[in-house]
């Protein structure tokens, strides 16, 4: 009897925790103010990165992003930049620093990477929560 009961409530726990997780993964469910992103250097150039073979969606988002792990940008010549961890290929972004904790903005990201030897951009995430907003120092490979 205990062992069912025991079976019943990891069960319960497992399916819990598959939910939470799920939920985590969903980029619907994560709230961010518009315009909250930007990255690039002013005199970078902001040439599309040629694409390479990227993560699963849910494991590409660059908030996930870690050091030693490369991303590209997805988006359109000189517009917002939509980052993806991808492969380490010619024309991504190799991540040398994540700073993770409160940023408020270009200048902020520019201060906290230019401390970095041998960066090229910077891309920074800034929402209305503060444990949320990271700052990643890149080098264009």
């Amino acid at each position: 009897m205990i062992a069912v009961v025991a079976v019943v409530l990891l069960v319960v726990a497992a399916g819990g925790a598959f939910w939470l997780l799920r939920g985590q993964d969903d980029p619907t469910s994560v709230a961010a103010p518009t315009g909250s992103a930007v990255a690039g250097e002013p005199s970078a150039d902001a040439t599309e990165p040629a694409p390479s073979a990227a993560a699963p969606e849910s494991s590409a988002d660059p908030r996930f992003a870690k050091v030693g792990q490369c991303v590209r940008n997805d988006a359109a010549a000189g517009g917002k930049p939509k980052l993806l961890i991808s492969g380490c290929a010619p024309k991504s972004y190799e991540v040398l620093s994540r700073i993770d904790g409160p940023t408020s903005g270009e200048r902020d990201a520019e201060a906290k990477c230019g401390k970095i030897e041998g960066y090229t951009n910077w891309y920074f995430f800034d929402s209305e929560l503060d444990t949320l907003d990271f700052v990643l120092c890149l080098k264009q490979r």
